[in-house]
C-alpha cells in the first residue's frame, strides 16, 4: 500500500513534505511526479551523507592503521630486547672454559682457539647478515639465529659428554684412556653459535635502529637492547652456577653441569629465534627509503636528472642544454624520462640502489677507516679479557690454594657494569649530544641546508658533550684495568679482581653501545643493518689476534715453571707472568685507538670540520 507522501506526489497538487521523505542516507525527494519515477527514494543515497560516511570511514581507518604501526613499532621493540637478552650466551664462555681444561685437557691454546672461533663465527658474515636484514627485514636473520644455537649447542653439548679426545691428553697414559669426540667438532660447533649471536644481535639492534633511527632518542633505542644483551651473559652464567651445577659427593654445590646448561641454551635460543621471525618488523620502512632518495635528488649527491638526460640521448637532444629546447620538447622529454625511470624501477627496485649506493659512499669514507681500526684495538683486547676471564682467575693465587672468588661472579661484574655503562653512555649522549639534523648525511654542496648555511645560526642546546668524548672517556677506564691487571697488584688478592672486570666491563660496554650510534648519526639508519656489519667485523680480527697473544703467553709461563710448582699432567699457569706482558701491550693498543678516534673527529676531513654534530 502506498504511503501518504508518495498520493501526495503523485496527484500533482500542492505538495506537502513528509518526514518519510527523509530517511536517511537517501537523496532528499524532488517535487513532481517525474522525479519521483527516476529517482526512488530506497535505492539512492544522500550525497552530503555518503561524503560525510567516507570523511568517517577515513578518520577511522587512518586512526586504526596509526594505531597498528605504534603497536608493531613497541612489539617489535620488546621483542628486540628479548633477543638481546638472551643472544650472548658466548659472553658466559669463561664460567665453562676452564673446565675444557680439566675436563677435556684441552691447552690454553685450544681452548683460546674454541673461543676465537666463535668470535669469527660471531663477526665476520656480519656484513651478510646486515644485508639480509636491509634487504629482507629482520625476520630472516632471527630464524637463522635459531638453527644456528641449536646445532651449535646441541653438538657442543655431545662432544663435552664425549669426553677428552686422545690427542688432547696430556700424557700418553691419558691420551690411551680418551675416546671423546674430535677437538674439531667443539670447534665447529662454537663457530655455529657465533654465528647465531651475530644473526639474533644484529636483527634486535638493526629494528631498533630503523624504527627509532629518525627521532630523537636514537641513542636510548639502541642503547637498550645493546645493554640487554650484555645482560645476557649474566643471567645465563647465574642459571649455570646456580640451578645447572653438579654435586659433590657431600652433597655441595660444584661447578656448572656444562652438558645440561649447553642442552638449555640451545632449547631457549631456537625458541627465541623462531618467535622472533614473527614478531620483528620495520614499521614505515618505504617513507624511509622514500625520504632518503628524495633527499640525495636534491642534495646534488644524486644527479636528479639522469633520467631526463638519458631520454635526450634517446631522442637525439642529448648535445643541447634544456634551456635551449622549446616547452613542447621539454614536456615530451620529461614525459619520456618519467617512462624511462618507471621502466628502470621495475628493473632495480628504488631500495636496492639505495643501500647499494649509501654503501659505496661508507666505504669510500675515509673516517669510516679511522673508527674501523680503533674499534679493533679496543674491541680485541676486551674480547681476550671476557673469553679468559676463568683462566686468569686461576693464575691469580698458587696451585692448591682455593680462590675466594667464581667466573660466574666476574662474569656478571662484567655483565652489570657493562649493561649499566651502555645505558648511562645511550642516554647521556641523546641529552648532551649537538643535535644532528635530519638525513646530515645526505646533504651534499649543492643542497638547500648547505645553501642556507650563511643564514644566522638556529638556537641550539646550551651545554653539549660529544658523543666521542663519551667514547674516549670509557676506553680510557678500560685500558686502566688493563694496567691495573698488568702491575700486578691483583696477584695473590683475587678480592680486588672485581675492580678489574668493572673498569674492563663498563670500558667494553660503552664503546660497544658508542660505535653503532656513531654510526647511525654519522652516515644514517637506511643502511645500518650492512654499515654496522662491515664495522663490526673488526672485532673478530681483534679477538683472533688478542687471543692467541694471550694464549701463546700463558702457555709460555707454563712451560717455564719449575717442575715443583704444578703436577706433571697439570696444563694450567700460575703467576704474574702467565698474562702481564699482555695486557700491557693490550693499553698501549687502546691508547693508540683513541688517537685515532680523534683524528677521524677533528682531523682533516674529520666529523666536525664537516658540519656532522657527532
Amino acid at each position: 500500500m502506498p504511503s501518504p507522501s508518495c498520493s501526495k506526489r503523485s496527484s500533482g497538487a500542492h505538495l506537502a513534505i513528509d518526514k518519510l521523505d527523509y530517511n536517511s542516507p537517501r537523496r532528499p525527494l524532488l517535487g513532481g511526479s517525474d522525479a519521483s519515477s527516476s529517482h526512488d527514494p530506497s535505492n539512492d543515497n544522500s550525497y552530503a551523507g555518503s561524503f560525510f560516511e567516507q570523511v568517517a570511514e577515513g578518520v577511522m581507518e587512518r586512526d586504526r592503521d596509526r594505531l597498528q604501526r605504534v603497536v608493531v613499532r613497541w612489539l617489535s621493540f620488546v621483542w628486540a630486547i628479548v633477543n638481546c637478552l638472551c643472544a650472548g650466551s658466548i659472553t658466559a664462555y669463561s664460567l665453562y672454559g676452564h673446565l675444557f681444561q680439566s675436563r677435556l685437557h684441552y691447552t690454553q691454546l685450544q681452548v683460546n682457539m674454541v673461543s676465537i672461533v666463535a668470535e669469527l663465527g660471531m663477526y665476520l658474515p656480519v656484513p651478510l647478515f646486515g644485508y639480509l636484514c636491509d634487504r629482507l627485514g629482520p625476520g630472516a636473520p632471527s630464524a637463522l639465529s635459531g638453527g644456528f644455537f641449536g646445532f651449535g649447542y646441541l653438538l657442543a653439548a655431545f662432544a663435552y659428554k664425549s669426553g677428552p679426545p686422545p690427542s688432547a691428553a696430556p700424557s700418553a697414559a691419558a691420551a690411551a684412556a680418551g675416546h671423546g669426540w674430535p677437538f674439531a667438532v667443539m670447534v665447529l660447533a662454537f663457530f655455529a653459535v657465533g654465528m647465531g649471536t651475530s644473526c639474533m644481535y644484529l636483527s634486535a639492534v638493526t629494528t631498533c635502529a630503523k624504527n627509532f633511527g629518525r627521532g630523537n632518542a636514537k641513542g636510548v633505542a639502541l642503547a637498550v637492547p645493546i645493554a640487554a644483551f650484555g645482560l645476557s651473559g649474566m643471567w645465563q652464567s647465574q642459571v649455570g652456577a646456580h640451578l645447572l651445577y653438579e654435586k659433590m659427593a657431600n652433597g655441595s654445590r660444584g661447578d656448572v653441569d656444562v652438558f645440561r646448561f649447553f642442552l638449555f641454551l640451545a632449547i631457549l635460543l631456537l625458541a627465541v629465534g623462531l618467535l622472533g621471525t614473527l614478531t620483528l618488523r620495520i614499521v614505515d620502512e618505504e617513507e624511509l627509503i622514500d625520504d632518503a632518495v628524495e633527499e640525495l635528488e636534491r642534495s646534488g649527491l644524486l644527479t636528479h636528472d639522469e633520467f631526463f638526460t638519458a631520454a635526450a640521448h634517446n631522442h637525439g637532444y642529448g648535445t643541447l642544454p634544456p634551456q635551449d629546447l622549446s616547452d613542447s620538447t621539454v614536456d615530451f622529454l620529461q614525459s619520456e624520462a618519467a617512462a624511462l625511470k618507471a621502466r628502470h624501477e621495475e628493473e632495480a627496485r628504488k631500495k636496492t640502489w639505495l643501500l647499494n649506493e649509501e654503501t659505496r659512499r661508507y666505504m669510500l669514507d675515509p673516517t669510516m677507516w679511522w673508527l674501523a681500526a680503533g674499534f679493533f684495538l679496543v674491541t680485541g683486547p676486551g674480547e681476550a679479557f671476557i673469553n679468559n676471564l676463568g683462566t686468569i682467575i686461576n693464575t691469580l693465587t698458587p696451585p692448591h690454594v682455593d680462590v675466594s672468588t667464581t667466573p660466574a661472579t666476574h662474569v656478571s661484574i662484567v655483565a652489570i657494569t657493562s649493561t649499566l655503562a651502555r645505558l648511562i653512555t645511550g642516554t647521556l649522549s641523546d641529552i648532551l649530544a649537538p643535535v644532528a639534523p635530519v638525513r646530515s648525511h645526505l646533504q651534499g654542496p649543492d643542497s638547500i641546508a648547505n645553501s642556507l648555511s650563511s643564514l644566522p645560526p638556529q638556537p641550539t642546546r646550551r651545554f653539549t658533550v660529544s658523543r666521542i668524548t663519551f667514547l674516549l672517556t670509557f676506553a680510557f677506564l678500560l685500558s686502566l684495568g688493563q694496567l691495573l691487571l698488568a702491575s700486578g697488584a691483583i696477584q695473590n688478592h683475587p678480592n680486588r679482581f672485581a675492580l678489574v672486570s668493572s673498569l674492563i666491563g663498563a670500558g667494553y660496554g660503552a664503546v660497544f653501545s658508542l660505535a653503532p650510534i656513531v654510526v647511525s648519526v654519522v652516515w644514517g639508519v637506511e643502511n645500518f643493518g650492512t654499515n654496522w656489519g662491515i664495522l663490526a667485523m673488526t672485532p673478530a680480527a681483534g679477538a683472533t689476534l688478542w687471543g692467541a697473544i694471550y694464549a701463546f703467553v700463558y702457555q709460555r709461563g707454563a712451560d717455564n715453571m719449575n717442575v715443583g710448582e704444578k703436577d706433571v699432567d697439570d696444563v694450567l699457569c700460575y703467576g704474574k707472568s702467565c698474562y702481564a706482558p699482555t695486557f700491557w701491550a693490550m693499553a698501549v693498543c687502546v691508547w693508540l685507538a683513541m688517537a685515532l678516534w680523534v683524528y677521524a673527529w677533528r682531523g682533516p676531513g674529520g666529523w666536525k670540520r664537516r658540519g656532522v654534530a657527532v
